[in-house]
């Protein structure tokens, strides 16, 4: 296994913004620098461990988005956009490699927990819209925000929105820049559920090593299945179900889990990964 912290460290802090403990790999995507924008650091440091869980190398049952600042994520850096010589260029870059930990997210095949505390704008909430649970508080904000200064969405935003509220409410959202408060995004399924704000990073926190502490083939079969279901009928999703709940009863987890139940004792789920 590799070393279960990163180079990568916040500047007010120095905590690393990547590290593994409990089963959790939490990568913290800003810093209460530059007005809570998207670190960069983050985008490097955590595709880089998102990569190491998906070959083997890092253990993580579970994984784990936060902001260090008063916000989740406040979007992108729009001072550095401004300063940069060749915007598009620059631009350019910035989405590939945020994209990149995009894509290593989902390669890294593990439940996503986000703690949505304040403002998820932008970047932030393209981010929110990877997540399996977002919880966030009462006073979380979410909004767009490409549209304000002139750019489109990145991160995914108009592949994840239309499926999360339908295609009319995400061209509503987007379109028009809509602010979406806590309750709202509750209601449309954007957010898990809303707890006390200062509660919003410990709930988050215990969701994730919840989920860690449990069945991690088990969890990634069920993720898998969630993904799959859009583009099936019923009898071709029936089907999946079946092979799938077959290979899991015959794996480590699963006879441990049976075995446990009947017993009448706790799984022992990590003598069974």
């Amino acid at each position: 296994m590799t070393s279960t912290t990163s180079t990568a460290t916040t500047p007010s802090t120095a905590e690393p913004l990547v590290h593994s403990d409990g089963g959790v790999l939490t990568i913290t995507v800003s810093t209460a620098a530059a007005g809570t924008s998207l670190a960069d650091d983050a985008l490097a440091q955590g595709a880089q461990a998102l990569r190491e869980v998906a070959r083997g190398q890092r253990e993580a049952g579970a994984i784990l988005l936060v902001g260090a600042g008063a916000n989740f994520c406040a979007g992108g850096n729009v001072r550095a956009f401004a300063a940069a010589e060749d915007r598009p260029t620059y631009l350019r870059g910035l989405a590939d490699n945020f994209h990149a930990m995009v894509a290593a997210l989902y390669e890294a095949d593990r439940p996503v927990v986000a703690a949505v505390k304040g403002w998820a704008a932008g970047a932030g909430m393209s981010l929110v819209l990877h997540a399996d649970l977002a919880i966030g508080g009462e006073s979380t904000r979410m909004r767009p925000a490409y549209r304000g200064i002139g750019l489109t969405p990145d991160g995914g935003m108009t592949w994840t929105l239309p499926r999360a509220v339908g295609a009319a409410r995400a061209r509503n959202i987007i379109l028009t820049d809509r602010v979406i408060s806590a309750s709202e995004a509750a209601d449309w399924g954007l957010l898990s559920e809303i707890v006390a704000d200062d509660d919003v990073d410990a709930l988050a926190r215990a969701a994730a090593e919840k989920i860690a502490a449990g069945p991690w083939q088990a969890d990634q079969g069920a993720r898998r299945l969630l993904s799959a279901a859009p583009d099936h009928s019923l009898v071709e999703h029936l089907a999946l179900e079946a092979q799938s709940i077959a290979l899991r009863s015959g794996a480590p987890e699963g006879r441990e889990g049976v075995d446990a139940f009947i017993g009448k004792r706790k799984p022992d789920w990590a003598a069974s990964r």
